[in-house]
């Protein structure tokens, strides 16, 4: 859903998962460009956007890019570099350029940032600031698998993992084509009202330090025409914004302290805000409206 609606994910797992295995297999299924930098504490904004080199030959300055000028740039251990680093890519998620040396760069079309943390570990590492949590389209954890799937990853990629065995089923032509196609989808103003409603139910309540903010409810306005088009419709339902309402928002806000006193957590006060806010219509009747229109005849 990311990829086609041009978002940025941000895998929060724990070690072992196979987050950055899965971003590889990514870049090798959509044809793109990749390039990986491991974050760390030594880390400066240059290692990622490039910078002015002095070149003899020539007796001048040039700029030599850095990885960022990529179509799929995979931040590994995103929160172990200094804050500073991590702000090199403010600029690039939002207006999909860099700036080096006052000198500013169009980044490739399509360009995705997937980032991973590790939530448990704290040594050596920084908190993500909220700006740039809010850029992330999502933020999905992939979780243990059970027995059966553990076997049969054991099966397949206990030796090795076989990436050379990946086929490219798109390109990056073909995306583009996809993330403008998906434009087409419509939202009725009832759907739209509803996205509203959401993210302003979490400024009005006191157990949110900061709420979700206006990019919050573009990127459910995007994720949610995505979600329709993946399932075959051309029309967003208020079930297509349930569906991915956790992933979108919760990780843009913050709780209360007093929230997390009493055992709130950010997936469940949003569960709790989705159960209260009235929906206008289900899939089936938004369905049965589109199929039998009242002027049709018989």
């Amino acid at each position: 859903m990311a990829i086609f609606c041009g978002g940025h994910v941000l895998f929060d797992d724990l070690p072992g998962t196979g987050k950055t295995t899965l971003v590889k297999v990514l870049a090798r299924v959509l044809g793109s460009k990749f390039s990986r930098v491991q974050f760390t504490p030594d880390l400066m904004p240059s290692d990622i956007l490039g910078m002015s080199v002095f070149n003899q030959k020539a007796g001048d300055f040039e700029i030599r890019l850095g990885p960022l000028m990529t179509n799929l740039f995979l931040a590994d251990e995103i929160n172990r570099a200094i804050p500073r680093t991590q702000a090199a890519l403010l600029e690039a998620m939002e207006e999909q350029q860099a700036t080096i040396d006052s000198q500013t760069f169009s980044l490739p079309s399509p360009f995705l940032v997937m980032a991973t943390q590790n939530p448990v570990e704290m040594e050596s590492t920084f908190n993500l600031p909220i700006a740039q949590m809010d850029r992330f389209l999502i933020r999905i954890s992939l979780g243990y698998p059970n027995h059966s799937e553990e076997l049969k990853m054991l099966r397949v990629t206990g030796d090795e993992i076989p990436l050379d065995s990946v086929k490219q089923v798109l390109d990056d032509s073909k995306v583009t084509a996809i993330q403008k196609r998906i434009r087409e989808v419509t939202i009725n103003e009832s759907v739209l009202d509803y996205i509203v409603s959401i993210v302003e139910a979490t400024r009005t309540d006191k157990r949110f330090r900061l709420p979700a903010g206006p990019r919050g409810s573009r990127a459910l306005y995007r994720a949610g025409k995505t979600w329709a088009a993946m399932h075959g419709r051309d029309f967003v339902t208020p079930d297509d914004i349930k569906e991915i309402a956790l992933p979108v928002l919760c990780h843009r806000m913050t709780l209360s302290q007093e929230a997390l006193l009493e055992g709130w957590d950010d997936k469940g006060l949003m569960t709790e805000i989705l159960s209260l806010v009235k929906a206008p219509m289900s899939k089936e009747e938004i369905l049965n409206k589109v199929n039998d229109p009242p002027n049709k005849k018989s």
